[in-house]
């Protein structure tokens, strides 16, 4: 098992859910918290369940920072609208979290790599930062070399996820156009995530 897959699958134990809805996930056969401890837990307090929610989010964009998750949240304050649905706005136009919706890779751990590497372009560009913010109307393509590498492959032609509406693509070129902004119930998550809660979190 690769150091990354493992980190993933430890993620998602700690948390006691599947965020990714991966089969050989550890909680679809334990489905609660490591430790000898791990399964008598008791009720959570109103911090804990909020505490929990941002864990989940960050979890899920392949371990955020704590630092990048505070200037996003201020960031969606800043913007007009519902703060929670700007919240999700932003996680999702980060560069790493388009190409892994694109399914030009299996993961967001693999998105961070592939981006940081140089495999991909935004508008004819190419761009090495994970965290780069897509805007709609951007174009997103791979780079020649990194097409014909076994893992883009066979992430393009992986049946377990689907592309959102959000957003075109084409699988035969490996390029895709990130259409719009979504909200949150647009976004396919394999759990149920509460940005409501993490605002919550951050606004105590």
């Amino acid at each position: 098992m690769s150091k990354r897959l493992s980190s993933k699958f430890k993620i998602d134990r700690r948390l006691g859910v599947n965020l990714w809805g991966k089969a050989k996930s550890p909680v679809n056969k334990r489905n609660y918290g490591p430790g000898q401890h791990g399964a008598n837990r008791k009720k959570p307090t109103d911090y804990g369940v909020q505490l929990h929610a941002k864990q989940k989010l960050k979890g899920v964009y392949g371990n955020v920072s704590e630092k990048q998750l505070r200037k996003y949240y201020a960031e969606a304050i800043r913007r007009k609208g519902d703060t929670s649905e700007n919240l999700i706005g932003i996680l999702e136009c980060r560069l790493d979290s388009v190409v892994y919706r694109m399914k030009f890779v299996s993961s967001v751990f693999a998105a961070r790599q592939f981006v940081s590497h140089g495999h991909v372009m935004v508008n004819g560009k190419k761009v090495n930062i994970p965290s780069y913010m897509v805007k709609p109307g951007d174009e997103i393509s791979v780079r020649n070399k990194a097409k014909e590498m076994a893992f883009v492959i066979e992430a393009g032609a992986a049946t377990d996820r689907e592309v959102p509406d959000y957003m075109e693509v084409d699988a035969k070129n490996f390029t895709g156009k990130f259409i719009r902004v979504p909200k949150l119930a647009d976004v396919p998550y394999a759990t149920q995530m509460e940005p409501n809660l993490v605002v919550e979190f951050y606004s105590r």
